[in-house]
């Protein structure tokens, strides 16, 4: 048993500070996940959703919509409310 890779721990390190922001657990994972582990473009996406969610858009159709739009807001928005 080596130590654990830096990638792995800065990884870890990331998770952690947006679980404590209140997002759950499987969505800050797959957020991570979607933006090559980038903390900052995790956490404008799951802040983003959950805005949207709040306004009662389906979370698949936020999803789909945040990455096509590249988390832009106004964008986002746009699209979202003309499907």
């Amino acid at each position: 048993p080596g130590c654990l890779p830096l990638q792995f721990v800065s990884y870890l390190g990331a998770c952690d500070r947006l679980l404590k922001q209140g997002y759950e657990e499987g969505q800050v994972e797959e957020a991570m996940e979607m933006f090559q582990y980038s903390e900052k473009k995790a956490a404008e996406f799951l802040h983003l959703l959950a805005q949207f969610n709040d306004m009662g858009f389906q979370q698949n159709e936020i999803k789909e919509v945040l990455l096509l739009c590249g988390n832009q807001r106004e964008r986002a928005l746009e699209e979202l409310v003309m499907k």
